[in-house]
């Protein structure tokens, strides 16, 4: 990949401390938003710094390093740097079909100013470590990057590996300050939404032991008699991975010997979100990260709403968009796609609901994007939807890339009043998005053969009309048998259909068709694939 030259250096003190290199960040962003010509690099580090047994769940999981390809949108502005680092080489033609989508800008002169780094490490260390690891590719990184005063880190999730990158490098993080990491676990996202006066769920949280989770699920009970369910959630699991469910007996005892007896019983029983747990592993992790135990809310009329909003450097608490999740999985709880915008019957409440959990984590000085995950309930139509906020995301989610693409894509923006996204002349947009659109037929096609499809078939983006289709972790076709897809129409029925036709022609092109008549829409082709 051919390397542009850095801008000229200039040589003012170095700053000592991760504090001094965050307070960069409210200038460096106002110069780059007020000055196209200012020039700048963005250093792009897609880490899966999570609890790696709970990564290796996720089958391609290496793959999901090409979900913020996105990212080469900056490339548009032509002052503009990019360095991307990986862990395995990223095929050309994903590269090429990234640059293709670039309007107004010519794909060699966007080339000559992206700098791919490979590390050559498929080890399921996070690729922060990696990088850490070798001091010589590091030191590559740094003279390509230029002025340090002059660039930013971006990261998919926030931890001291990636704290300690940003110092190396001597630029800020445009991310959360590990240290308020807390704040996002599923403990401290229910102590945000007591202080921001929002509701939430009954139940407990920074519990670590059975003892403290079998004292848990019986004061559950007292507090909602009759309740049937009980969710116990890892505080550091993701995509409801360590998500578990405790089913109470028909009837509970009331002889406090019973119950603590029942409670145990229930723990040793749980129904797991994922393939492949087991209860002693399960208290193990526990022990490690904390969690918590909360009711299990039933209602006739149960959906799943979410709100990415931004704090930017300056104090504002900023509305990035809103989704409704499309959740599957043995409990319903695991994350497999969203569409957007959210629904009318309550995109404002929720807006308005994550508006105080954003006041409440910049007064903890929290900077920079998260997610917040909501329960909408009713028994009947012509009840109110009971809204409820359940977690807290510090980092990028799932909703993260497909709403990129469609500003990548569009040119356009979020209207606040709304919650709806507007294209530069004024049409609303929608998209239906998955980061698994999976099947056992796609597994063996390599990118080019992808690529070929997408040719033949009409399966793109059109620019004129601002419709039609974007693909990600394209690498993980060929193992896995999955890619990611964001599917934008000027409603929601034209990308659901979207949706469906891009199912229909990878089944068609693959052998995968079935004789049968199709699914609903939700359970096509929509699932981790072993």
């Amino acid at each position: 990949m051919p390397e542009s030259q850095p801008p000229p250096r200039e040589e003012p003190s170095r700053p000592s401390t991760f504090h001094e290199l965050q307070g960069r960040l409210a200038e460096l962003f106002e110069r780059i938003e007020s000055d196209r010509d200012w020039e700048h690099t963005a250093v792009i580090v897609p880490s899966l710094s999570f609890h790696q047994e709970e990564l290796a769940k996720i089958p391609g999981v290496a793959s999901y390093e090409e979900r913020l390809l996105f990212y080469l949108t900056r490339l548009r502005h032509p002052a503009a740097r990019v360095a991307y680092v990986t862990s395995q080489p990223v095929h050309t033609d994903i590269i090429d079909y990234y640059l293709h989508h670039l309007v107004g800008v010519h794909a060699s002169h966007a080339r000559s100013r992206l700098h791919l780094l490979c590390l050559y490490d498929g080890s399921p260390k996070p690729l922060t470590q990696k990088l850490l690891e070798r001091p010589r590719a590091l030191e590559r990184l740094r003279r390509w990057v230029g002025p340090p005063e002059r660039a930013f880190l971006t990261c998919f999730y926030s931890t001291p590996l990636e704290r300690r990158l940003a110092e190396s490098l001597g630029v800020a993080l445009n991310g959360v300050d590990p240290a308020l990491q807390p704040l996002g676990t599923k403990s401290g996202s229910r102590r945000i939404f007591r202080e921001a006066g929002v509701d939430l769920p009954e139940g407990f949280e920074e519990l670590r032991t059975q003892r403290q989770f079998v004292d848990a699920l019986i004061e559950l009970e007292e507090r909602r008699p009759g309740l049937r369910r009980a969710v116990l959630k890892l505080n550091d699991s993701f995509s409801g991975s360590g998500n578990a469910i405790a089913v109470y007996p028909e009837r509970w005892p009331r002889d406090p010997g019973a119950q603590r007896a029942a409670a145990r019983r229930m723990i040793h029983e749980l129904e797991w979100s994922v393939d492949g747990e087991n209860v002693g592993d399960y208290l193990r992790k526990m022990e490690e990260m904390g969690g918590i135990v909360e009711e299990w809310v039933e209602a006739r009329e149960v959906r799943s709403p979410s709100v990415q909003m931004r704090i930017h450097p300056d104090g504002q608490v900023l509305l990035v968009s809103s989704h409704d999740q499309v959740l599957k999985g043995a409990t319903g709880q695991s994350y497999f796609g969203c569409r957007f915008p959210a629904s009318t019957d309550y995109r404002l409440r929720i807006q308005e609901e994550a508006a105080k959990i954003g006041r409440a984590l910049r007064d903890r000085g929290v900077i920079s994007r998260f997610a917040i995950d909501f329960l909408a309930t009713r028994d009947a139509p012509e009840e109110g939807w009971r809204i409820q906020a359940v977690e807290i995301n510090l980092r990028m989610g799932g909703t993260t890339p497909p709403f990129m693409a469609l500003q990548f894509l569009t040119g356009g923006d979020l209207d606040p009043a709304s919650g709806e996204f507007l294209a530069p002349r004024g049409e609303p947009k929608y998209y239906y998005a998955t980061d698994v659109l999976a099947s056992p037929a796609y597994k063996g096609l390599l990118p080019e053969d992808f690529l070929d499809i997408l040719v033949r078939d009409g399966l793109n983006f059109n620019t004129a009309s601002g419709k039609g289709v974007l693909f990600h972790m394209i690498g993980a076709l060929s193992e896995h048998g999955k890619v990611g897809v964001t599917c934008i129409g000027d409603s929601r029925e034209e990308a659901d259909s979207l949706y469906q036709r891009t199912v229909e022609i990878l089944d068609h092109e693959t052998g995968a068709a079935q004789a049968s008549a199709p699914a609903p829409l939700d359970e096509r082709r929509i699932g981790p694939v072993e």
